[in-house]
């Protein structure tokens, strides 16, 4: 909570507020407070909707056919494998998403309402109108409102106006509300404080702010990011080769005459068994648990896809403070122009921090620490807030009826406004060409790894306000510096991160020799440092070719981190922004992945992805590696789809042309398919290889590719050496044939399992525990089937025990010669 002094202009808060009664009435009438609310389905109907997937819908309505047609065992087990598979699709994707609902709840946007009296934190969208809100710098305005109190409120409402500096706000109790954003007794969701502070009356939430107008009609799907882009590549790959062997197998069909149902039926379950139905309750289920893990390395997921995002960063760009160091200012040193100890320049900077009304950061609070006498005398008179163009902010304040004008910021931006300094108490003109001896001070303590700020100040007249173009002819009083030394284990983070592939760029705006001073203490670059003044100068082309070289930025304003940022993505990087403050939101959007930290403003958090619940690159970076394990657990699954299912479908086809029977019954493809996905529903538990961790991860929708057409006919040349040994040595029967494929298909695509999770060498990579128990037992279950009183219901029969021998030699050179095509494919590729 700041500790800014409330409001102090306007007329009287209402003692009350709402009451909770009234407040949950409102609520119930009007609707959460949510701009562009989205369609939540119930229970039941996500339930409904898994069985309107096209190829689900084909098969209730053949097992219908079936049922009349006088095959209700056909009927009863077509409906079984859809109502089973749905059920665990459902019930995994359900927990999945209560589990990462659970940790949004964490991170949830809040705002002050004055309830029952009493001032409450309540969620956002809880805020209804009527409530009483109160407004401090580093805010989201939660609704549309109009202004009770006001104290030098400056507002950031880019988003409504496209106006890029903040507007100041004030009351004006004489007028109706209005849902006009110019308009400067109004504020409105969307929009953010700058500085000052506020209490409004909300007038309009939800759909019904002006923001929630310009979210309706522009309501537009999110930028596919990488992750969305490689399945929706996968989906189209599966897609035509889908149609492709349904359109052949129904001509095949059509030119031998086979039954019409039963011919629809194989066609059908063909695709059934060639289409990743668990794909995306695989997906969830394995993006869940990571953000599970994540949270408990206090990383919290805001949007799911983020995850495998976070593990494909290969640069992230982000401030010094609070990252490379601890983020902890300590006020040092209090110094006059020229050196000299000073207790005047912190008195006057602790006048600037105490009275100021923008956002309390570290360097403020580091003044305010320290002790000093005198203050009490003073009172405030005006603000002229801080901005990233001036770089500074300065406070009017009075006393015995004089007023005194008195600036903190950069010191080359401080020291350009001044005409004179003191040292040992004097004050001495600043002639011109002066300013580098004072800023000589300033430079000899950014060389020691201090942040410094300098303070100065000059008399001024009584009046209304006060603007920027009275911080002219000042008086240097001096430099405040303050000690924030790197953390302990920032640099084995950085050489970390670096040896994983995720390079570190440092975005600040703090001056080139502090940041020098720091960046070598922990092991980054700085043989060459890119300052805002030359970025300035660069064009977009220019400056995607320097941040390859660079890895310093500083002096650089929020716009100019933006420009660099999208420079990064123009070079096909994926990056990621850590930010905490009011202008960094911007960036945390632009970046692949926006990372902020709990103590950050509203408006980062509300910008970003992921939220650190702990400062440091330590915490990321086994955010990092979580995001990784999740993306190579989807992978696995991806793998097994388009080989052995491929494989295992393209020989169903091509043995439809020769045989006089189909291979294998549509209920058989259809059990063996649903067995398979079983076997596969632990690999969100999987570990994945260490070398797989050590690089970021891009989707590779042609690795897929080839995967599939290399593994793919391995898997079917086994299956046609299946058919050669069951027809020719064991003369199978049809339900013989029907029931030893059966069993050697599911054992070669389940146990191949264990070949393709690694790409390095399975006997070195031990699966997980729950891996290796679905798999093993999804094969006995295929093997004691042909035996179980359900064998002659499924078409099945009892094999010989010559025939098992066979199944574990062709087992076993399956798995050797997929692992060898497997290291062919990804030579070079070190995952061990």
């Amino acid at each position: 909570m700041p500790t800014t002094a409330p409001p102090d202009s306007g007329t009287a808060v209402p003692a009350m507020g709402l009451s909770e009664a009234e407040a949950a009435r409102r609520l119930a009438e009007y609707g959460p407070n949510d701009p562009a609310p989205s369609r939540q389905r119930s229970t039941v109907a996500a339930l409904l909707l898994l069985f309107l997937n096209p190829l689900a819908i084909v098969l209730l309505i053949a097992a219908v056919f079936s049922a009349f047609l006088g095959q209700a065992v056909d009927a009863v087990i077509i409906v079984s494998v859809v109502m089973i598979g749905n059920a665990i699709n459902f019930w995994q994707t359900y927990r999945s998403q209560r589990a990462i609902e659970h940790l949004r709840e964490v991170v949830r946007s809040t705002a002050f309402a004055l309830r029952d009296g009493d001032w409450k934190e309540i969620p956002r969208n809880d805020v209804v109108p009527g409530d009483i809100v109160r407004l401090f710098a580093g805010d989201l305005v939660p609704a549309d409102a109009r202004l009770i109190q006001s104290k030098d409120l400056y507002i950031q409402q880019a988003a409504l106006t496209g106006e890029s500096l903040p507007v100041e706000k004030e009351i004006a109790l004489d007028k109706a509300a209005t849902d006009q954003p110019e308009t400067t007794y109004m504020v409105f969701l969307g929009a953010s404080v700058v500085s000052g502070s506020a209490i409004a009356e909300v007038t309009a939430t939800g759909p019904r702010t002006v923001f929630g107008g310009i979210a309706k009609r522009l309501t537009v799907r999110p930028e596919e990011n990488d992750f969305e882009r490689g399945l929706r590549k996968f989906s189209v790959l599966i897609m035509r080769v889908v149609l492709f062997l349904v359109l052949f197998l129904v001509t095949v069909s059509i030119a031998l005459h086979h039954d019409p149902l039963e011919s629809l039926l194989f066609a059908v379950a063909l695709a059934v068994g060639l289409t990743p139905e668990f794909l995306p309750m695989i997906t969830s289920v394995t993006l869940a648990r990571g953000a599970v893990r994540m949270a408990r390395q206090k990383v919290i997921v805001k949007r799911l896809p983020a995850i495998q995002n976070l593990g494909s960063i290969d640069v992230l760009c982000s401030d010094k403070t609070g990252t490379l160091t601890g983020g902890v200012m300590k006020l040092d040193q209090s110094l006059d122009a020229l050196g000299g100890r000073s207790d005047h320049t912190l008195l006057l900077g602790h006048l600037n921090a105490e009275f100021e009304t923008g956002i309390r950061n570290p360097l403020n609070l580091a003044i305010l620490e320290a002790r000093c006498a005198g203050t009490g005398d003073y009172t405030k008179c005006g603000e002229i807030p801080f901005d990233f163009e001036r770089r500074r902010v300065s406070i009017v304040v009075a006393r015995d009826g004089k007023r005194l004008l008195i600036s903190k910021g950069a010191p080359e931006s401080v020291v350009q406004h001044c005409s004179a300094y003191e040292s040992a108490g004097q004050v001495i003109s600043l002639s011109a060409g002066q300013n580098g001896a004072c800023l000589q001070m300033f430079h000899e303590l950014s060389n020691q790894g201090y942040r410094v700020l300098a303070i100065a100040y000059r008399a001024v007249e009584s009046r209304d306000s006060y603007s920027a173009e009275d911080e002219s002819k000042l008086v240097l009083a001096g430099y405040l510096a303050f000690a924030d030394p790197p953390r302990a284990d920032t640099a084995s983070t950085v050489a970390a991160l670096r040896q994983d592939g995720v390079q570190i760029k440092i975005i600040t705006g703090d001056n080139e020799l502090v940041t020098r001073h720091i960046c070598e203490q922990v092991g980054i670059d700085t043989s060459r440092i890119v300052l805002g003044s030359e970025i300035v100068r660069m064009t977009d082309a220019a400056l995607q070719h320097v941040v390859e070289e660079a890895t310093v930025f500083a002096r650089v304003s929020p716009a100019q981190k933006n420009r660099i940022i999208l420079a990064l993505k123009h070079r096909s990087h994926v990056v990621g922004y850590m930010g905490d403050g009011i202008n960094d939101a911007p960036s945390l959007h632009a970046a692949d992945v926006g990372i902020s930290v709990e103590g950050a403003v509203d408006v980062a958090r509300d910008a970003a992805d992921i939220i650190l619940v702990e400062p440091g690159l330590e915490v990321l970076h086994a955010g990092i590696l979580e995001g990784r394990k999740a993306s190579g657990n989807v992978l696995k699954y991806l793998l097994m789809g388009t080989s052995s299912n491929f494989g295992n479908m393209l020989s169903m086809a091509c043995a439809s042309l020769f045989l006089p029977f189909l291979p294998m019954l549509p209920t058989q493809i259809l059990l063996n398919n649903f067995l398979y996905d079983l076997a596969q529903i632990t690999i969100p538990t999987d570990s994945v290889d260490p070398g797989y961790l050590r690089q970021p991860q891009h989707w590779d929708i042609s690795l897929i590719r080839n995967f599939m057409v290399l593994i793919g006919p391995i898997s079917s040349i086994f299956d046609f050496l299946t058919f050669f040994v069951l027809l020719r040595y064991f003369h199978a029967s049809q339900a013989e044939f029907h029931t030893g494929w059966f069993v050697e298909s599911l054992a070669t695509q389940a146990l191949v399992l264990f070949v393709i999770r690694t790409f390095g060498n399975p006997l070195k990579s031990k699966p997980s525990g729950p891996l290796t128990a679905t798999v093993l037992l999804i094969v006995l279950v295929g093997i004691l089937i042909p035996f179980s009183p359900t064998a002659q219901m499924l078409g099945f029969t009892a094999l010989p025990l010559p025939f098992f021998f066979f199944l574990t030699a062709a087992t076993g050179a399956y798995l050797a010669t997929v692992e060898v095509a497997k290291r062919r494919l990804f030579r070079g590729i070190t995952m061990a």
